[in-house]
């Protein structure tokens, strides 16, 4: 079996393509032939060493959380799951050819296995954010660097709330935030004056890590209202740094109704085979997404 490995921590230069023994599914767990892998930020974050504290590395170490595929092989005191059955969901070492999940669920009808490995990170972290923000109906939400995976989501779960959204994003995704139900903005110079100009703002989301902790602060009127998961520094300006997960299996199922309503569309903006995934790990840390980025096995 082929799989993406690291044996020190480092840039995306440290990936190998290696073969390696077939997993198995444990207890509670089941193992699937991976048909797409999720590329998340936290992907890389963990290959250069920035969150052993929520991500404990053993080296040589695997790489990846999301997936999807087909079911080969169920553990013991699995139910409701059978060989054979199409699933998305997160494990570890998804940047292979057979993963181990931990949580799953089916994969909706119109879902291509490439669109499914981009939710369940994804759809988890947005929902957290947003609960964790504490932004409600008939007020607005600013979301910084929304184009990603995560601000997809985020945007698209807010306006299914009831809450409108201002998203800031590079000129050329602003239609793309505005096809989401966003009120778009660029960043850059004067961004602050130009969400200002667009109303109050009541809470805020980092997702980006571009720096602007203080500035979401000021346009919220308090650290309490501002949620990053990007920015590493936000703990010293008074804000809630969100790295550790909630139940993924609760997101999942959320996550499928609101794809099976029309609710909730992340889009690929491009898939890698697996010998490239450096090269995928390079493209989301410079960022400037429009949806997902996925490997193909």
């Amino acid at each position: 079996m082929r799989k993406v490995s690291f044996a020190e921590f480092g840039g995306p230069e440290v990936l190998r393509l290696i073969d390696a023994e077939e997993p198995h599914a444990g207890p509670g767990r089941i193992r699937v032939v991976v048909k797409a892998a999720g590329v998340n930020p936290a992907d890389w974050r963990i290959r250069e060493g920035q969150v052993l504290g929520a991500h404990p590395v053993r080296l040589p170490s695997g790489v990846g959380l999301d997936a999807a595929g087909v079911v080969d092989e169920v553990g013991p005191g699995v139910e409701g799951v059978a060989v054979g059955d199409r699933v998305f969901g997160e494990g570890e070492s998804t940047y292979a050819e057979r993963a181990v999940l931990s949580a799953w669920a089916p994969m909706p009808e119109g879902l291509s296995f490439e669109e499914a490995a981009g939710y369940p990170s994804v759809v988890e972290t947005a929902l957290r954010i947003i609960r964790e923000v504490g932004v409600r109906p008939g007020q607005t939400l600013l979301v910084s660097g929304a184009s990603g995976g995560v601000g997809s989501a985020v945007l698209q779960i807010a306006r299914a709330r009831g809450v409108a959204v201002i998203g800031t994003a590079g000129a050329a995704n602003q239609d793309y935030l505005r096809d989401l139900g966003a009120v778009p903005t660029t960043y850059g110079a004067g961004w602050v004056e130009r969400v200002r100009r667009l109303g109050p703002v009541h809470a805020a989301l980092d997702v980006a890590g571009s720096g602007v902790v203080p500035e979401l602060v000021e346009l919220t009127g308090h650290p309490d209202r501002v949620v990053s998961i990007a920015d590493l520094s936000a703990p010293d300006h008074g804000v809630r740094f969100s790295g550790v997960a909630g139940s993924v299996t609760d997101a999942l199922a959320e996550a499928v109704g609101l794809i099976t309503r029309g609710r909730l569309r992340i889009p690929v903006e491009r898939s890698y085979p697996l010998a490239e995934a450096a090269a995928a790990q390079r493209d989301s840390q410079a960022g400037h997404s429009r949806g997902r980025r996925v490997l193909v096995p």
